[in-house]
């Protein structure tokens, strides 16, 4: 093998995970692998909240007794079954409605975070809500993934005795005998236009719209082809439900919106039973008021909606359907962040044409994305406490979730030292054969955590980019004739290098000072500008390492009509095989801080114990960050 030629990372080395194959019983004896971490060292505590209008709004109502006389019967139902409930033990209801149509993402952390972090500091329950009303695009596979991101990210929805999962297609029945009501009532009417006469028909935002012809039709006439939509007599698109309310009203959203349409799909929870299905904003607030919700917290795309929320809410409270008090809907700005795409449908793209290997791609913002990356959920947490709930769009600073996750891993992660580039380094005057130890804390922050121990060898591996034929200004690392420390160990003076028939330098060789090894009396006899990280060839564990970056090179790639793939970073993932210190426990869920370098952890999907894959969390600083 030619002089600083690598060996192949996963080739017969033999180096196991449980032991640094040295065969020298002193030092295996004392590389044990770090012990986990205790948890109460890897918890930050819960930051105190930050007062917002959302918060202002519960307080008021608390304070007003709004909800005073609100009654819950274990479970949801209309009037009548609510009526012989207890008065209900949650001072407030929120809840958490994803489509489970795809995996949620950055943006659902918020909204996850603000319903359930309102309902848990004001002593109220929070649901988590499967609106299923589109059965052509969902499955059981995305209700069964948002469980489980919801559960990762800390949060639970059982309460009193009750699970509080509930699914829309569970109230359809509900749903259509309130329809039957509202049509008795004449407040809704089976209309027999197109779906395009109906646009054409809605009018604009400066001319009303004009009415449908069938919009007076007889309510018992109405209901019967209500009956037959039901029955699967009318193929899809032929008729709808709509509801009665103002053709000329300067909200397009009350211009009769439609309620119900005719879909012959196949429901993954329901099967064939129903073949109509109801529109997201007549479902949403029967939802709401079935399960006993106080505060419907929205999105602001919806505040344009809250006019028929509120209408349909009052026709059937007036019709004894649902009882009062009612919830009330209320909006905030949704999650933006730079440098990321949340719209599912490029996120699909991604995945689809592979510019992504999956939605669990550690480069993806889905919630499963910053997990099998190393994003710790009280991370997640801490970054969505910090951004502002407000009523204003905004695009919040990537940089501003990278802190977040670097704040909370700083404190508990045991610390290592890997080397990425790899450069052989020999110390020729130090003896062949010959090893000692050298000792490092484990966490800086943690001195009960002790210290971690590893060997120093003759030959050693050091970054490529720590030695320098011919140094520029204020290069302080390793050059012909310059000193210094390697960190932990000797301070070394490098006296030559070795290049192969390209050129390209394959070792670097250099004298330790005896008397200057760190912790002992001469460690600070002569004095060094430069400290340098390194593993010794003869036990450094091998790994192959990610090094992920953000997945767009442009801050705002979906701005305005930009080719959101022209904007992809090239260098959003760079793989590398790495040489990693001895004792460090390459396991399931492991994260340190590799020295100089940032966070990593084990790939949950791709590491063998025999072949470990690591991804780069974060680096230790904003590598983004404008001079």
């Amino acid at each position: 093998m030619m002089a600083g030629s690598v060996e192949p990372v996963f080739g017969t080395r033999g180096t196991g995970l449980d032991g640094i194959g040295c065969g020298r019983g002193k030092i295996d004896a004392l590389l044990l692998p770090f012990p986990p971490i205790p948890s109460s060292m890897t918890t930050a505590p819960t930051p105190p909240a930050a007062t917002n209008f959302l918060r202002n709004i519960i307080e008021d109502d608390l304070r007003a007794d709004r909800y005073q006389g609100k009654r819950w019967a274990g479970a949801p139902g209309p009037a009548s079954v609510q009526a012989q409930g207890a008065p209900d033990p949650a001072r407030i209801r929120t809840r958490f409605p994803p489509e489970p149509n795809g995996y949620l993402h950055i943006g659902h952390a918020k909204s996850i975070c603000v319903n359930f972090g309102l309902a848990r500091d004001f002593g109220g329950v929070c649901h988590l809500r499967f609106d299923d009303t589109n059965p052509e695009k969902e499955d059981q596979e995305y209700v069964d993934a948002i469980i489980e991101a919801v559960h990762w990210l800390g949060f639970d929805w059982k309460a009193d005795g009750n699970d509080n999962l509930y699914f829309a297609s569970d109230y359809f029945g509900f749903m259509y005998e309130f329809a039957q009501a509202l049509v008795q009532a004449g407040h809704a009417y089976v209309d027999e236009q197109s779906p395009e006469q109906i646009r054409l028909n809605r009018g604009t935002l400066t001319e009303p719209g004009v009415a449908s012809p069938w919009r007076d039709r007889p309510a018992a006439e109405s209901l019967a082809l209500l009956a037959e939509m039901r029955e699967g007599k009318h193929p899809d698109g032929s008729l709808v439900l709509r509801a009665k309310i103002d053709m000329a009203s300067p909200n397009i959203n009350l211009r009769d919106p439609v309620m119900y349409r005719v879909r012959h799909a196949t429901h993954h929870r329901t099967g064939n039973q129903w073949c109509i299905y109801p529109m997201y904003s007549w479902a949403h607030p029967v939802e709401d008021a079935l399960e006993g919700i106080t505060h419907s917290i929205c999105t602001l795309e919806f505040e344009d909606q809250r006019p028929f929320y509120d209408w349909i809410l009052a026709r059937l409270a007036e019709l004894g359907k649902l009882a009062r008090p009612l919830p009330r809907q209320y909006e905030f700005a949704r999650l933006n962040l730079t440098y990321v795409v949340t719209s599912k449908r490029k996120l699909l793209q991604l995945v689809r044409e592979g510019y992504v290997d999956g939605w669990d791609d550690p480069r993806m913002p889905t919630l499963f994305g910053m997990r099998r990356r190393g994003y710790p959920p009280s991370a997640i947490r801490l970054f969505c406490d910090r951004t502002a709930v407000s009523k204003s769009d905004s695009r919040i600073e990537y940089s501003l979730l990278e802190q977040a996750v670097r704040d909370e891993l700083d404190p508990g992660s045991p610390r290592s030292v890997a080397v990425l580039d790899p450069l052989k380094l020999v110390i020729t005057n130090y003896p062949a054969g010959q090893e000692e130890l050298c000792s490092a804390p484990r966490n800086p922050h943690d001195p009960a955590a002790g210290s971690r121990q590893f060997p120093f060898t003759r030959e050693l591996w050091i970054e490529r980019d720590d030695f320098r034929e011919e140094a520029p200004k204020k290069y302080f690392r390793l050059f012909p004739g310059n000193l210094v420390r390697l960190k932990y160990g000797y301070v070394v003076r490098c006296t030559g290098f070795t290049k192969d028939e390209s050129g390209r330098v394959t070792e670097v060789q250099a004298e330790y000072l005896p008397d200057t090894k760190s912790g002992t009396p001469g460690a600070d006899s002569v004095k060094v500008k430069g400290n340098i990280t390194w593993v010794s060839t003869a036990h450094a564990l091998p790994a192959r390492v990610h090094l992920y970056d953000r997945l767009f090179a442009d801050p705002h790639p979906d701005a305005g009509d930009k080719d959101f793939l022209a904007c992809l970073n090239p260098d959003s993932r760079h793989t590398v095989d790495a040489w990693i210190e001895p004792g460090t426990a390459i396991e399931p869920g492991a994260t340190w801080q590799f020295e100089r370098l940032g966070y990593f952890t084990v790939d949950s999907k791709d590491s063998k114990p025999q072949a470990p894959v690591l991804n780069r969390i974060v680096t230790l600083r904003d590598s983004w960050a404008t001079a």
